[in-house]
């Protein structure tokens, strides 16, 4: 049996013109991880032998600073089905209206109350977001990751990805509703690290959300969501 580690990127540069790069708290945050793995696995006597990660820049630039903080030289094989699903044209597609840049926290919860709600009318089929997959193809690209760690990985492997996948590879193996991974999705924190145990046949959830590199009075305000 194998382990499956699920990292979400670091932090973004939300409300700015180019959300896909991490902010110089981002490139910490994956530094910070990649440290603390190398020390956990050191102890545990833990290997990585395969790692993926989605095609977006934030994931590339995440597993850098993983790398670097860790000291790995592994090759990452790139998978355009663990990238996050389009928020802009989500939110555009229940509300064509330009939104106020959400720099205020009441801007900030009303972002995410029409993105929980433009997420629902997606995987209902009642949108179709203009650039993105159908909610069953968004899923599919995730399972054939998941697929292929099971099949083809023998040992342990390590994924970077986004809030979106994740929370629905969570789900999935859960057997949850679709809805479910919204609220899962919505609250999954930067650099978080998530788990599955792992054999040919299933995943099974180990941990999720955890920030176990972060737990430290050192570190408390580096905790973000975005």
């Amino acid at each position: 049996m194998g382990t499956l580690y699920l990292v979400r990127h670091g932090q973004a540069s939300f409300g700015e013109d180019d959300y896909d790069r991490l902010s110089p708290l981002g490139h910490r945050q994956a530094q910070r991880l990649g440290e603390y793995l190398r020390q956990r696995f050191a102890r545990e006597g833990v290997q990585i032998d395969t790692v993926l990660m989605g095609s977006l820049t934030r994931h590339r630039e995440t597993w850098e600073g993983i790398a670097q903080g860790a000291g790995w030289s592994h090759e990452p094989q790139v998978w355009p089905g663990l990238n996050e699903y389009d928020s802009h044209a989500l939110l555009e597609a229940i509300h064509p209206e330009p939104l106020a840049k959400p720099d205020t926290p009441e801007l900030y919860r009303h972002h995410f109350r029409l993105l929980r709600d433009a997420l629902k009318a997606w995987m209902d089929g009642r949108i179709a977001p203009k650039g993105m997959p159908v909610y069953s193809d968004f899923v599919a690209g995730i399972e054939q990751a998941l697929d292929h760690v099971r099949q083809h990985c023998a040992g342990n492997a390590l994924i970077v990805s986004s809030g979106g996948p994740i929370s629905t590879a969570v789900g999935r193996v859960l057997g949850t509703p679709a809805e479910t991974t919204i609220e899962l999705n919505l609250r999954i924190r930067n650099t978080a690290l998530t788990e599955f145990a792992f054999n040919p046949k299933r995943h099974m959830l180990v941990t999720y959300n955890t920030l176990p590199h972060l737990d430290s009075a050192e570190h408390k305000d580096w905790v973000t969501y975005a």
